[in-house]
């Protein structure tokens, strides 16, 4: 008896989307899959392959999607076609909006067609500059495009630990350079030394305690930041200090989910320390784990 996917379950995925075009084809727009990058020559030699984890309906996914792993079986190959409705929505023109060049003068921005901006806190991408103006698609990327998902439910986390360190991969990657101690439903995490001089940890910490007690119970999380002292003497070479941050749950924060190109339309989130409601939480693809620097796009 094949064993299926629930509400809340984390599973690792391996998946491709294909993206309709005009002619009624379908293009790779993203995969896990390292042979089927190299078969359409989109292969990336920064990028990691390989299964990643995601929260099942946790409405970080495209709609149509997350509603097709619940209940889905494990090791099993499907495919699923999204019409816009239940991918990134039908397109808006209203979404598309001129802007003033100087106005990205004054931030030293000079900004070209294909370009990804951030104008009061919205995403959008610059379609075209002409006369002193910009042209702005606030629109999702992929908004009025079907898209199709050729997916594999790899395996489901069922541990304690397997379900921590899938929420490490899944919202900041390397998982495997943290040390985890669990203890029922508290869990201790020590800080891999990349994450010291990370800015990127910072909001990523804040999604691991959300996520962690969402889909893996733990009401408390501790983070460790072990610095050791190597002085000069050598009777002191082993000497070691220990910063402890205390994180009890229910009072932690919850930091959006970086953006990618297959993210749901949403509006930025705020800050941390905002905690969102659960109609807040943004909506995304299987985010791929971050090997890689991605450039951000230019604020306004």
């Amino acid at each position: 008896m094949s064993e299926n996917l629930a509400k809340g379950d984390i599973a690792y995925l391996d998946y491709e989307i294909w993206v309709s075009q005009p002619d009624g084809s379908f293009r790779l727009h993203d995969t896990t899959r390292d042979e089927v990058a190299k078969k359409e020559n989109v292969h990336d030699e920064k990028k990691v392959y390989g299964p990643v984890p995601v929260i099942i309906g946790s409405e970080r996914l495209m709609k149509g999607f997350d509603d097709a792993l619940i209940d889905a079986p494990i090791g099993e190959g499907r495919e699923v076609l999204l019409t816009p409705d239940k991918a990134a929505g039908a397109r808006d023109p209203k979404l598309v909006q001129i802007q003033p060049l100087r106005e990205f003068q004054k931030k030293d921005i000079d900004p070209h067609p294909g370009m990804e901006v951030v104008v009061d806190r919205r995403r959008g991408t610059v379609t075209a500059v002409t006369a002193g103006r910009v042209r702005v698609d606030y629109n999702h990327p992929l908004a009025g495009r079907s898209l199709k998902y050729v997916y594999t439910v790899v395996k489901r986390a069922h541990t304690p630990e397997e379900k921590v360190r899938a929420v490490l991969d899944m919202d900041y990657g390397l998982p495997e350079q943290f040390q985890v101690e669990i203890e029922k439903d508290a869990v201790t995490i020590q800080v891999a030394d990349l994450c010291k001089t990370d800015e990127k940890w910072f909001p990523a910490k804040f999604r691991v305690v959300a996520d962690l007690r969402q889909a893996a119970g733990m009401k408390t999380v501790r983070f460790i930041e072990r610095y050791e002292d190597r002085g000069l003497q050598a009777e002191k070479a082993d000497a070691t200090s220990t910063m402890e941050a205390t994180m009890p749950a229910a009072e932690s924060p919850a930091g959006p989910p970086a953006e990618s190109p297959t993210e749901a339309p949403q509006e930025p989130a705020p800050e941390p320390p905002h905690e969102p409601s659960e109609a807040e939480k943004p909506k995304s693809q299987p985010r791929r784990r971050p090997k890689k620097e991605e450039k951000a796009p230019e604020e306004l």
